[in-house]
């Protein structure tokens, strides 16, 4: 990094660079532009206090919109100058352990902006980060005493669009947490949304949401009148957003902008803006993989959770998980309901799990012995159903003992009515709190510190959403935080077609998510609104389009034997990559997304469409020059439809190279899954 001086020429273009901007006032305006000047963020101050202009390539973006913060003891006075200015311009790149993209450049322009008042403002800094597929900025309260308590009661962030755009959301602060189904909407029909918050219009697509969220309430945003909203933190139960001692930085506010809905996925914005690995060894003990697991049964109402005649996770079943695994490649079994605390209304009674004994007729040394035996290693399952002073309690003691045995990966969960997570507060009454408020937050990364301690990856349910925090911290390494394949389960109703065709340009673009891809048992009920609607082919391409580092064979072994075929691609398709590419995508319409295996010259696309058909023709140019490919096929076949015969497939090969193109048909509902396997 190097630092640089303002000059009057780079103040000169960044002022021109703002639509319409008038000559500021010294010491009252202060700009930045994004590397190759495509983004330009002005911050203002004058007597209404800080805000801030956005515009791309000189069209206004975002109009005047308010900056702060407001703490408890906090005067009347507020800041109205401009004390002082930093500017840094970085151009490096770093690599991650694991990850859609394994090296990645951070280039981006810096602005720090240190404001000042009359006497009684509270001083403190505004960073905004330009980077040419987006911005961001945050709060820096360095003014504040060492040991100082402080209380957070409000964020005057303003986001004021410029123009006409949709909206693709959810409610937020909802009771069933992010697992809703996003829709599409007038901005100005938005209420209280959760981010991220993906808009489209005026030849632009934004998706707003926030990085490094650490210790911190999550935000949400509140429309507050005609294309105006406002940052609106999960509070406390007192009411307090925020609570810190001494000084302290937000979590950056993002806003990534491009041409297409692809350019949005493609962005690794927000893995820049979080801090550098604190876990310098993960790749010794943690590896990108598939598993298999007792799972997917209990949701068909096969087995149970809960002890008794048909619990699902007994040792003879477990073994032959194992045995399906070791067969076919598959490194880790999840085994579900294992530990006690199931039995009776285990969401209400969520402090009677423990995370150390196990039902009776669940051997833990055993059956991890017998899986690395068979090269196969168990999949811890904690689930806590809110309860988090329980799950803390054992926190330690838990993960030394999956550590013994050999678990690495543990998928833990929160399936708690959102608001009702208990905390025993400072005066010993119970407290209910917002399962993304600081206390929540400051719990999720308490969890991957102790398991990061131990040699464990976290796969949360039910989290808290990602924010990136997997760069500081790699053992996060997979979420849920959205309608996943569950849901397609319950019949109330399952996910409809589309909604794989946006989780790429709105929850995806948070981070990896843990859907539980791969049923072939398409047909188990009758009403095709009630099970899952989609063709085989899609079950294939998940496993592309969704990223996750670990992703699950959700199914059951018995309908993987049927089709041999269809299992092959689930059994050859690996977890991390190389390098990811978006090659073509509508929002709620489809989605082709091409991925380099890590490592190895072979690339996956995986192609999935709406309830409509869809043919669509994509380039071969991301394979290498000069290589030849044989694409292994997995496309709907004739007469596919995902209401009438989800099952048609056709598997074929063809000869390629990066000269050529591909057609891609896909069926209602339907898609395909390709696999180029470099012959050269």
């Amino acid at each position: 990094m190097r630092r640089l001086t303002l000059g009057l020429a780079l103040a000169a273009a960044c002022i021109a660079g703002q639509a319409g901007a008038a000559t500021p006032d010294a010491g009252r305006r202060e700009c930045v532009d994004s590397p190759s000047h495509v983004i330009t963020v002005c911050l203002i101050v004058d007597a209404d206090g800080p805000a801030y202009e956005v515009s791309r390539k000189g069209k206004a973006v975002i109009a005047r919109s308010a900056l702060g913060l407001v703490l408890k003891g906090d005067g009347a006075a507020r800041v109205d100058r401009i004390a002082g200015v930093d500017r840094v311009r970085r151009d490096d790149s770093w690599e991650q352990p694991w990850g859609e993209q394994r090296v990645i450049r951070d280039h981006h322009s810096e602005l720090r902006v240190a404001l000042a008042g009359p006497a009684g403002a509270r001083p403190y800094s505004v960073v905004i980060r330009a980077f040419d597929d987006g911005f961001a900025f945050r709060y820096d309260e360095q003014a504040i005493p060492a040991g100082q308590s402080v209380a957070v009661l409000d964020e005057r962030t303003e986001f004021n669009f410029v123009g006409q755009w949709d909206a693709w959301w959810y409610p937020a602060r909802q009771a069933d947490r992010d697992e809703y189904l996003y829709h599409r909407s007038g901005l100005n029909e938005v209420g209280l949304a959760e981010t991220p918050f993906t808009l489209q219009g005026e030849g632009l697509y934004l998706s707003i949401h926030e990085a490094a969220l650490v210790d911190y309430s999550s935000m949400n945003l509140k429309r507050t009148g005609q294309n105006a909203f406002k940052a609106d933190l999960m509070p406390w139960s007192d009411g307090v957003l925020v609570k810190r001692v001494g000084a302290f930085q937000t979590p950056w506010r993002t806003v990534q902008i491009g041409e297409t809905a692809g350019q949005l996925a493609d962005s690794r914005m927000i893995l820049n803006l979080n801090e550098p690995s604190q876990i310098k060894d993960i790749g010794q003990w943690f590896t990108p993989a598939k598993y298999v697991g007792i799972w997917w049964e209990m949701h068909l109402n096969k087995s149970t959770w809960g002890s008794g005649p048909t619990h699902g996770a007994n040792n003879d079943n477990v073994r032959k998980y194992i045995d399906f695994a070791a067969a076919n490649g598959f490194s880790g079994v999840l085994v579900e309901g294992w530990n006690q605390g199931w039995d009776g209304d285990w969401i209400a009674n969520g402090a009677h799990f423990s995370f150390t004994k196990s039902y009776p007729d669940f051997d833990l040394p055993a059956l991890a012995a017998y899986a690395k035996s068979k090269g196969v290693k168990l999949i811890g399952h904690n689930e806590t159903a809110g309860a988090l002073e329980n799950y803390e309690s054992q926190l330690e003691d838990a993960m030394a003992l999956y550590e013994a045995n050999g678990v690495s990966v543990v998928k833990t969960g929160y399936v708690k009515p959102n608001g009702s997570i208990v905390r025993t507060g400072e005066d010993g009454k119970p407290a209910n709190e917002w399962f993304a408020g600081q206390y929540a937050v400051r719990h999720n990364l308490k969890v991957a510190q102790a398991a990061a301690r131990h040699h464990i990856a976290i796969d949360a349910h039910e989290p808290v959403k990602d924010t990136g925090l997997r760069r500081t911290w790699p053992n996060m390494v997979s979420r849920e935080g959205a309608r996943g394949q569950e849901f397609n389960a319950w019949g109330r109703p399952t996910n409809p077609p589309e909604h794989l065709s946006i989780l790429p340009f709105t929850r995806l673009l948070a981070g990896p998510m843990d859907f539980t891809p791969g049923i072939f048992d398409l047909t188990y009920k009758d009403k095709v609104e009630e099970r899952v609607q989609s063709t085989l082919a899609v079950q294939l391409a998940e496993y592309v389009v969704i990223y996750s580092p670990v992703h699950m064979a959700a199914d059951l072994p018995e309908n993987y034997a049927k089709r041999p075929d269809a299992f092959q691609f689930i059994k050859d398709v690996p977890t991390d990559w190389e390098t990811s590419h978006t090659l073509a995508g509508e929002i709620g319409d489809y989605v082709v997304v091409a991925r380099q295996q890590r490592g190895a010259a072979d690339w996956y696309l995986g192609a999935i469409t709406d309830e409509n058909a869809r043919i669509v023709t994509v380039k071969l140019d991301f394979l290498a020059r000069g290589k030849r490919y044989e694409a292994q096929i997995y496309r709907d076949g004739p007469g596919a439809d995902y209401r009438t015969a989800p099952y048609p497939l056709v598997i074929e090969k063809k000869i390629v190279t990066a000269r050529d193109s591909l057609t891609l048909a896909m069926a209602p509902g339907g898609g395909q899954a390709i696999r180029f396997k470099a012959l050269d």
